[in-house]
């Protein structure tokens, strides 16, 4: 089901990227109406297909990293719980390589951090304690890698639809000069592009937060079950070392 998501998600994504090289390519040519599909692409023209194609192109590279990140921390999920009784078992009957080998088969940022520590496991508790805690930031920075370039397109879309504001704004302002007029109509294709750059870069910016905002979810309910499940492998080489050393 994951894989078939991705290719889905992958899918949606380059039909939206062709679709925006489409308008850029067709704003000389006057919109049909019908649906929403042609009153989209007017305002796209209308909007100017300049700046508008840089606010889609943001928003592209933004779900783009949100796919990757949503991939990324859905294979990172695990059962930790079985996990973790499955370990306790195995060492339970001092049977380290099985224990090893279950955390080696087992996908996911938790199993890796058991399977660093039990490879110390004949070097102390305080040895298993620091690599656990070491690797253990190691696979946060992993689980929290291009979360910063979503910010970065969250940030720049509204940036982009305010500088075609700004340029919207001269056009008036020079059409005005140029005509010696302040009427509706010499102002209102200025206007349109200004408030329609505007509205496209609010609308990307929202989108891409919301999958943001999902994202840090799922990452912080794994970093939560991380930190607990590095406290129970410290416990559980404590009990080892009790029990097979002393």
């Amino acid at each position: 089901m994951k894989k078939l998501f991705a290719i889905n998600a992958i899918v949606g994504i380059c039909t939206l990227g062709m679709s925006t090289m489409a308008y850029a390519q067709e704003a000389a040519t006057p919109a049909v109406e019908g649906g929403i599909h042609q009153a989209l692409k007017t305002k796209f023209i209308e909007g100017g297909a300049d700046f508008m194609s840089l606010v889609a192109i943001a928003l592209i590279f933004g779900l783009a990293f949100c796919l990757e990140r949503i991939i990324y921390l859905n294979l990172a999920e695990t059962n930790s719980t079985k996990l973790l009784k499955d370990i306790e078992d195995a060492l339970d009957k001092g049977d380290v390589e099985g224990a090893k080998a279950i955390a080696r088969n087992t996908r996911g940022p938790i199993a890796s951090i058991a399977y660093q520590g039990l490879m110390r496991l004949d070097q102390g508790v305080d040895v298993v304690e620091k690599s656990i805690v070491a690797y253990g930031g190691v696979q946060a920075g992993l689980l929290e890698k291009n979360m910063s370039w979503i910010t970065l397109f969250i940030a720049m879309a509204p940036s982009l639809g305010f500088l075609g504001t700004v340029v919207g704004m001269v056009m008036s302002f020079d059409r005005i000069q140029q005509v010696g007029d302040i009427s509706p109509t010499v102002v209102a294709g200025g206007m349109k592009v200004a408030l329609i750059t505007t509205i496209g870069g609010l609308v990307v910016a929202l989108i891409l937060q919301l999958f943001y905002n999902y994202l840090l979810s799922k990452l912080e309910a794994i970093l939560n079950k991380m930190e607990d499940a590095s406290i129970s492998l410290v416990d559980m080489a404590i009990k080892y070392d009790i029990k097979y050393k002393k």
